[in-house]
């Protein structure tokens, strides 16, 4: 019981931190820190934006963001967010503490874990689902790799880190493609 409470807690602090480490870069609202979050932090942490504006409110009760109501004419006032230093010295804290490696939730391994009750073609259907969205993916992150990481060497600091998250993004999805036709070939 311990167990499921310190994980459910460790997956909500690790969206506040993918939050704040978002917020590092510049302040933004809600909306655009959801938008922002969906081309960045996003690819390898999922939350809708339901869960992003209430993690916001908890970083503002905790004195880890601030926000600042910017008036407009003709559409509603936007609420900006900003890290704080307490909300940068609370995300270098969480990062000079190790983790776990996550485990691998995947329905698809459980289906062919016990695929061999259903037909081939079944699962080859399901195979080929999963492979067309990991080839969309990884055609993303090659785009963003030669849309900004060209030369890596002559990154700014910050950009060699953004890259490297990008890097583990393209050999996922490429080791993913070659496993799937690993496993076509085995079952032909």
């Amino acid at each position: 019981m311990q167990l499921v409470v310190y994980k459910k807690r460790l997956r909500i602090m690790s969206l506040a931190h993918a939050i704040l480490a978002s917020l590092i870069e510049s302040s933004c609202s809600g909306y655009d820190l959801a938008k922002r979050f969906d081309g960045s932090v996003g690819f390898f942490w999922q939350a809708s934006h339901q869960q992003i504006y209430r993690e916001l409110s908890k970083l503002d009760k905790l004195g880890w963001i601030t926000s600042e109501i910017i008036t407009q004419e003709g559409r509603p006032d936007k609420k900006v967010y900003s890290i704080t230093q307490k909300g940068t010295l609370g995300l270098q804290e969480w990062i000079t503490k190790p983790c776990e490696p996550m485990p691998v939730k995947d329905d698809l391994l459980v289906k062919i874990f016990s695929g061999y009750i259903v037909s081939e073609d079944t699962i080859f259907q399901e195979l080929e689902h999963h492979r067309k969205a990991h080839i969309e993916r990884l055609s993303t992150y090659k785009d963003l790799e030669q849309k900004y990481f060209q030369n890596p060497q002559q990154l700014s600091r910050v950009a060699k880190f953004q890259y490297l998250t990008l890097k583990r993004g393209i050999g996922y999805e490429t080791q993913w493609l070659a496993w799937c036709d690993e496993v076509i070939e085995l079952l032909n």
